[in-house]
């Protein structure tokens, strides 16, 4: 039975809104829908040029709403954790009162029977409001908007920056020779696997030989030893964003195992300052753990380096 497992990706950032879109934000956040003028138009959200001829808009403001008649519509009856809402509910377009365009967001009628092409909705406003479009928690069936008795008022200062933690979540087969990897890691071991054709010995994959096409067996596992000496290696400088963990320089080597034709890339280095690090540092694993398990870095050795101008040209 082929195993799974599931990995989320995160994008945390933070955008400048501007001058027109913070405007509609920071309306939000008083609880208000503010629109903008474009000819004999009003549109909502307001954009900042004529989506026709791409002229600039003057900053005409228009206040609208807040109740509005339900367009299209589709209902979701299993949401998900991206969804606005934790029960089944509908997306519709919604052309507030005073606009000529619609507004997509969501409706909670309390049961799809309760939808309509034509329907009045007004907003409930969510307690604490920081100036974002979930600041209206759903459209609600009626003409007048719902408050919250706890209600905790806007930001004290207009809105013009908005951070945002975007996700993916995908699930990916694991093969029985990444399984054996992971189990290896448990315990502390590396192992390689030996083409039975080539003889090559391979780490990582997919659990078979890309030159010969045969696939590994467990009779294949070679362990591999935990010492070896830096033939290259990098130093990172990371981009400091919002949700960035690594705030200082960090390093990346490539380790050749002693005894065997076997570079390991960009490995992990602890345990040595930027500046000492070169080629021909002998190194050794260094084990530690975390809420996952067994996790694998190096750290030099103390022994005497290798002097070899070749190893410069080893990086797999």
């Amino acid at each position: 039975m082929t195993q799974f497992v599931e990995s989320t990706v995160k994008f945390p950032y933070k955008r400048s809104l501007g001058p027109v879109i913070g405007e509609f934000m920071t309306g939000l956040a008083h609880m208000r829908f503010v629109g903008i003028r474009s000819g004999g138009r009003v549109i909502v959200p307001p954009l900042e040029w004529d989506p026709d001829t791409g002229e600039e808009l003057d900053r005409d403001y228009v206040a609208v709403g807040p109740a509005g008649t339900v367009g299209v519509w589709c209902w979701v009856a299993q949401p998900t954790e991206q969804h606005p809402l934790a029960h089944p509910f509908a997306f519709a377009l919604i052309t507030l009162d005073g606009a000529d365009t619609s507004l997509l967001h969501a409706v909670d009628p309390g049961d799809i029977s309760g939808m309509s092409v034509g329907m009045r909705v007004a907003p409930r406003w969510r307690a604490a409001r920081t100036g974002h479009i979930t600041d209206v928690e759903a459209f609600v069936p009626g003409e007048v908007p719902v408050i919250p008795d706890d209600d905790a008022g806007p930001p004290d200062e207009p809105v013009t920056m908005m951070e945002y933690n975007a996700s993916v979540t995908y699930s990916v087969p694991v093969t029985q020779y990444e399984s054996n990897v992971r189990q290896a890691n448990q315990e502390e071991r590396l192992f390689g696997l030996r083409c039975p054709t080539c003889g090559r010995i391979y780490t990582g994959g997919k659990g078979y030989c890309p030159i010969d096409a045969v696939a590994f067996t467990d009779d294949d596992e070679v362990e591999l030893p935990q010492t070896g000496t830096i033939t290259n290696f990098t130093i990172i400088t990371p981009v400091q964003y919002p949700g960035q963990t690594e705030t200082e320089p960090f390093p990346r080597v490539f380790v050749l195992l002693d005894g065997f034709d076997v570079v390991l890339g960009y490995q992990p280095l602890v345990g040595c300052a930027n500046e000492d690090i070169h080629v021909g540092l002998r190194v050794s694993t260094r084990w530690t753990t975390d809420a996952e398990g067994a996790v694998m870095a190096w750290s030099p050795n103390g022994e005497d380096d290798v002097l070899d101008p070749e190893l410069v040209n080893r990086i797999n």
